[in-house]
């Protein structure tokens, strides 16, 4: 049982990486710097990092030890989460693309939500 819960959760963790990539290339070509790095080619740990303007940054860490956003303004923490958590956050981020993207109203529309 658990060498199937390890599996599962390395699948997890590989399929998280690829939507964060997936995610930091949208948000690039809507012309928002962001990028995430993978170390290695096991695709098991990320950090995605996006800038969403007026000194406004989001970070989010996956690996085998714990997944974490982390959300800051001017150099200040102003929230971090963890687990599940951090991935709602995430799903947040990444329907207020969707909704910009299919609203056509520009990129100002995701940086006044966040």
């Amino acid at each position: 049982m658990f060498l199937r819960l390890a599996h599962q959760h390395r699948q997890f963790v590989q399929d998280l990486v690829m939507n964060l990539q997936a995610l930091a290339i949208v948000l690039e070509r809507r012309g928002y710097p962001a990028s995430c790095y993978t170390c290695g080619d096991q695709m098991n740990s990320a950090s995605f990092m996006v800038s969403l303007g007026d000194n406004h940054l989001i970070r989010f860490l996956v690996s085998d030890y714990g997944i974490t956003w982390t959300e800051m303004r001017d150099d200040r923490e102003l929230m971090k989460l963890e687990g599940a958590e951090a991935i709602n956050q995430l799903q947040e981020l990444a329907n207020l693309v969707k909704e910009s993207t299919s609203a056509s109203s520009g990129n100002k529309t995701l940086a006044k939500k966040c």
